[in-house]
């Protein structure tokens, strides 16, 4: 089994990007641009490596190397967008990588691109790329290619030298659950050996409503592969597990005019099975509240006065401020009752409220983490 974290060292220690991996500071898949750019990755890596896995490394500074990190991106139908948008789509993969010097809500972001020994193209038109596109790997460059277009196995053999170097142990595991439950100290954590071969560890801040058992700030980790399947700091989380298999059932606060309800978001389960392998199924259950549309009207409109007012750097007074706290939750609630230009409320309030402060920016992130599940399911 490949321990992630070594294999973003490996690969950043190996020169700098090129045909067999990409990296990034960033990336942004919540508007055309940055998914379009995206896409032309993965379509590019995909069609220069026929005959093995190749990788975007999402956190980076480009000029040196530093690890710096991102928030941690919990979409699991991320395939969804680019079965959508590719022709002989490959297998992706997501994982979010930790790193003990970064803060808690940081890790550095793994995309794994699955060989398919075919051409990809992007099947329809996206941002300034035309449908039919077919992109390649130039050095460190996604070029599109129009002629002479061959798919050609040129690192097949480095890609598995870098990987094998890679491999966990042992000593890799034991120092991941001991850093983990000295990490996590303070909030109850705990681990669990799944087949006598993975090895588990998860915390949370624990509390108890009637007979059911909930969760809080939860962060639950595959240590063998060091790669954070979980993490949240806002919503509620229940967990149950068999000898089999590992459940969480995600829920999210959402509500109107301080009257709030937990409404179940999604259901994800880990599957662990007997050859050394594991599988992550995971099932929107989710079912949007309906409010009376009147109501939706008002607040919309009030939510459009207030980013009035901020785009125009006008004061707020206290109620606005009080509302300005779920704006971003409200223009959710909006589109999902029928308000189209809600979403782009919400998208082009985002400079605004980054502005205003990290705690408000920070709730705004998790609103687009529950739009992205919804969008992609």
């Amino acid at each position: 089994m490949i321990n992630k974290r070594l294999l973003i060292k490996n690969l950043l220690a190996h020169n700098d990007e090129n045909s067999f991996y990409d990296k990034k500071r960033k990336i942004d898949i919540s508007f055309k641009e940055g998914k379009a750019k995206f896409l032309k990755h993965i379509c590019a890596l995909s069609n220069s490596n026929p005959k093995n896995n190749s990788y975007i490394v999402i956190g980076v500074e480009d000029e040196d190397n530093e690890i710096i990190g991102v928030d941690f991106f919990d979409d699991s139908k991320i395939q969804n967008l680019i079965n959508a948008y590719l022709t002989n789509p490959p297998i992706v993969q997501y994982e979010n990588i930790p790193f003990p010097h970064l803060p808690d809500d940081k890790v550095v972001g793994l995309v794994t691109i699955r060989p398919i020994d075919n051409i990809t193209s992007l099947r329809k038109n996206i941002w300034k790329y035309y449908g039919g596109s077919v992109f390649f790997r130039d050095g460190s460059m996604s070029m599109p290619k129009v002629f002479d277009i061959e798919i050609k196995d040129v690192n097949s053999n480095i890609v598995s030298a870098i990987e094998s170097h890679a491999q966990n142990n042992i000593q890799l595991t034991l120092d991941g659950v001991f850093d983990f439950m000295n990490k996590r100290q303070d909030f109850n954590p705990q681990y669990k050996v799944f087949k006598e071969y993975f090895v588990l560890c998860w915390s949370g801040d624990k509390k108890q409503v009637k007979d059911e058992v909930f969760f809080s700030r939860v962060d639950i980790e595959l240590i063998n592969e060091q790669v954070r399947l979980f993490y949240s700091t806002l919503d509620e989380v229940a967990i149950s597990y068999t000898e089999d298999s590992f459940k969480i059932v995600e829920y999210v606060r959402l509500g109107l005019q301080e009257s709030y309800k937990y409404y179940k978001l999604e259901e994800k389960t880990i599957h662990f099975d007997n050859n050394a392998n594991y599988s992550i199924e995971a099932n929107l259950i989710f079912e949007p509240p309906q409010f009376d549309k009147k109501v939706l009207h008002h607040i919309h409109n009030a939510n459009n006065a207030i980013l009035e007012k901020l785009e125009k750097n006008i004061s707020l007074n206290k109620n606005e401020e009080a509302d300005l706290k779920n704006l971003a939750a409200s223009y959710l609630i909006c589109y999902l009752n029928g308000f189209d230009d809600a979403l782009l409320k919400l998208e082009y309030s985002k400079p605004y409220i980054k502005q205003y402060n990290s705690s408000l920016y920070s709730s705004y992130k998790e609103t687009l983490r529950i739009l992205r599940k919804v969008k992609y399911s």
